[in-house]
């Protein structure tokens, strides 16, 4: 079982080396999900490559952003390169890039968490489409992780170390509606890491612990997986040193049958290299938060007292070299370095003015730092240098789009609200909910087209005897691949190669107008956008958070619900709103429309229904008033 290790500079990948791992992973300066890492270019890439291999190190290569239709080929052409330089494989997100790439080169394809497989159906689905490796999503269980290993015979991986998305596997929009940045193209702005309250309750709500899964390693091993990742290409070489050569250390003794993996050296020495608080992860745990503080403050030591400008504390690891850090709850003091105690009772000198207290201490500097650092240091690095990189032109095939009347379709979560809106739609996607027979019939007593909507997220992928479907995932979509799909918007359609192919897909909610045009001129199946609605932000196996009103400091309110599987939704604080664009959108071919009319009051679903099928924009007024906020989303700008 392979340990891999994340490598944002050139600084980190030696220390990657010099820890042990038998794998990195990295990458270039454009389509990686890290785009603020310092990151390699194509000379650093190859440079990378030929030391990485040279210490029998293998190389996997993040082209794991959402790609759209213009910068396919240039997407290609960086695969190409990465293919020339014998990187051993390439992470990929986008599944028309997967396409792409499986059609033109043969360098090894691995799946990104972001693709967010987690059932043997997905595992099966990557597997036929060319894919060597899953990196499974992080919430999955070991049992789970163990029934998709034994029903595919494709390689896995999981993360064990790092920080935890709290959407599910990383498939986020609130940084991009929230912030503007996109955590799709490899800028997420971290929202999940703000204060927030919901309620009486106040803090740092979404805000989860880092993995630290190395009691986990011997189940993993058995079960066979073949990598443990490490998270942090933001992170720091001398945390990418502890925490490649821990892992290393502990597969070796796990193999050697040692009962225990890690000291407490060790662990003291990862926890102070960045630490926002641990948790084993939903691999054995169902609590990941860590609420108190968002950022890394290394080791926490307790409560210290400063009297007569010396600091006391209970603390016997302390040594002269190691760094402290004082807080007051969330405000940051300051920091000093431990010298020799200085009075009889051990306390040590604060060198800064600093009121006489009680403050929370954290060790934020090992004295043992340096030395790994000069140890970094020392390896040698070498680019190499290239050829101009080739130019690959994609013949992507025009297709010829009528201008239409757009189909409306109408996603659903109440009888009530059904029965109001069925004289306006030509389509129901109806919420997985119980009264699902029932819903059945009032559609076809109507003569409208009825379609169950599948959860968002679904370790065990319910039954269904329905002959259309709407899906969520490539699981999905592969579990019910004989039937008539349509395509959920987070499935991430960015571009017109997308795969699988589905009766009706929907576009990303992320492009803009142009970058739709561009898509819909060379994909031959039908179209769908959504024109109204609450974008889901987030989807979370969080069991902790209410249902509710989530405010950010701004007052800005984002709606929680639960739905029946047990997954939270974290919906968008405003509705969008794209009537006045139904002829732009029409123009472009788009077959279908839709409106989200889920939990919402009757009387504005009916109002919605009923302004959409007749495109009166006269009615955005009073719609405006009844949602709240409205907004054209990323329609007008698209995302970086």
């Amino acid at each position: 079982m392979e340990v891999l290790a994340p490598v944002g500079s050139i600084e980190a990948l030696k220390a990657a080396l010099i820890g042990g791992a038998n794998a990195i992973y990295l990458g270039g300066n454009r389509f990686g999900a890290r785009r603020f890492a310092s990151n390699f270019s194509d000379e650093e890439l190859a440079g990378a490559v030929e030391l990485a291999h040279s210490r029998g190190v293998r190389v996997y290569v993040t082209v794991n952003t959402l790609i759209k239709e213009n910068e396919l080929s240039s997407a290609l052409a960086f695969v190409a390169l990465l293919e020339e330089i014998s990187a051993d494989a390439v992470i990929v997100q986008d599944r028309g890039l997967l396409h792409v790439i499986k059609a033109k080169l043969e360098i090894p394809v691995h799946a990104s968490t972001q693709m967010g497989i987690h059932t043997p159906e997905g595992a099966k689905w990557a597997l036929k489409n060319g894919v060597e490796r899953v990196i499974l999503a992080r919430e999955l269980g070991l049992e789970e992780i163990a029934a998709i290993k034994k029903a595919v015979p494709v390689g896995l991986e999981v993360f064990v170390h790092g920080a935890l998305c709290y959407s599910f596997s990383g498939q986020c929009l609130f940084s991009s509606f929230a912030g503007g940045r996109s955590g799709n193209r490899g800028a997420c702005a971290q929202p999940c890491r703000k204060l927030y309250r919901m309620g009486e309750e106040e803090g740092y709500l979404l805000s989860t612990a880092d993995l630290f899964c190395v009691d986990n390693l011997p189940a993993l091993m058995e079960i066979g997986v073949d990598g443990v990742k490490i998270e942090g290409r933001m992170r720091s070489p001398t945390y990418v040193l502890l925490a490649s050569r821990t892992y290393a250390s502990a597969i070796k003794r796990a193999l050697a049958g040692d009962s225990e993996l890690v000291n407490e050296r060790e662990r003291e020495m990862l926890g102070v290299a960045f630490n926002r608080g641990f948790t084993k992860g939903y691999m054995s745990e169902s609590q990941i938060m860590q609420r108190n503080y968002a950022d890394s403050r290394g080791l926490a030591l307790g409560e210290g007292e400063v009297r007569q400008g010396h600091l006391h504390i209970e603390a016997p690891s302390l040594q002269p070299g190691d760094g402290v850090t004082l807080y007051l709850a969330h405000r940051k003091i300051g920091g000093f370095e431990i010298g020799p105690p200085v009075v009889q009772d051990g306390g040590h000198r604060v060198p800064f003015q600093l009121p006489e207290g009680r403050y929370q201490v954290y060790k934020t500097k090992d004295r043992d730092f340096p030395a790994l650092e000069r140890e970094i240091a020392s390896v040698q690095f070498r680019t190499k240098e290239l050829p101009r990189r080739k130019d690959l032109q994609l013949e992507l095939p025009g297709i010829k789009r009528t201008p239409r009347g757009a189909e409306l379709s109408a996603f659903v979560s109440s009888l009530k609200v059904l029965e109001r809106v069925l004289p306006f739609v030509d389509r129901v996607y109806f919420e997985w909910a119980e009264r699902m027979e029932e819903a059945r019939a009032l559609c076809e007593a109507e003569g409208k087209a009825f379609v169950p909507m599948l959860p968002r997220v679904s370790p065990r992928i319910p039954e269904s005897s329905s002959e259309s479907l709407m899906v969520c995932n490539v699981d999905q979509a592969e579990r019910y691949r004989e039937r008539r799909l349509y395509g959920h918007y987070s499935l991430n359609m960015f571009n017109s190669r997308v795969v699988p192919k589905l009766y009706q897909t929907m576009l990303s909610v992320e492009l803009s107008q142009r970058e739709i045009a561009e898509a819909a001129a060379h994909f031959p199946g039908r179209l769908e956008m959504l024109v109204f609605g609450r974008i889901e932000l987030m989807v979370t196996k969080d069991p902790t958070i209410k249902q509710g009103m989530l405010v950010d400091p701004q007052g800005k309110r984002f709606p929680v619900y639960r739905d029946v599987a047990g997954y939270a939704h974290v919906l968008n604080s405003s509705d969008l709103f794209l009537l006045e664009f139904m002829k732009e959108i029409e123009s472009m071919g788009i077959e279908s429309v839709s409106v989200d009319l889920r939990r919402k009051a009757p009387d504005l679903a009916v109002l919605v229904a009923k302004s959409f099928r007749e495109r009166d924009i006269s009615k955005k007024s009073a719609i405006k008033r009844k949602c709240g906020a409205i907004t054209t989303g990323h329609y007008m700008r698209g995302v970086d």
